[in-house]
C-alpha cells in the first residue's frame, strides 16, 4: 500500500499536478462509506506503479476542489500526466479497468 498527499490547499492540489509527471487526485468527503473504501484498493494498485504519485483532497475542507475540476460526486480519481487530465473515474471505480487503464498510460508516456 503506498502513501500519499493530504492537500490542504487548492493550490496544492495545482502545484501536485504540475510538479509530477503522473499525478493523481482522489476526491473524497469525510461521510463517504465509499470513498473510504476505495482508497485502499487505489492505494493497493499504485503500488504496481511506482511512476504515479497520489495526492487525497478532501471536498468538504477544499470546497474549490470539486468546482475546479467539475467533480459532481465521490469519490473522484483523476490522473494527470503533464499537467493534462488523462483519467477521470467516479463513484464506482471497477478496479480491473482503472488498472488496464494506468498500465496503457504509463506504458505510452
Amino acid at each position: 500500500m503506498i502513501s500519499y498527499k493530504e492537500a490542504k490547499t487548492m493550490e496544492e492540489v495545482q502545484s501536485f499536478i504540475k510538479n509530477h509527471h503522473f499525478a493523481l487526485v482522489y476526491i473524497s468527503r469525510i461521510n463517504c462509506s465509499v470513498c473510504h473504501a476505495v482508497l485502499p484498493q487505489v492505494q493497493n494498485l499504485l503500488a504496481d506503479f511506482p511512476e504515479i504519485q497520489m495526492i487525497k483532497a478532501d471536498a468538504d475542507q477544499i470546497p474549490t476542489v470539486a468546482g475546479e475540476f467539475s467533480v459532481f460526486t465521490v469519490p473522484a480519481i483523476l490522473l494527470f500526466v503533464n499537467g493534462k487530465e488523462m483519467i477521470r473515474k467516479a463513484r464506482f471505480v471497477v478496479m480491473g479497468e482503472l488498472e488496464h487503464q494506468l498500465r496503457q498510460i504509463v506504458t505510452n508516456y
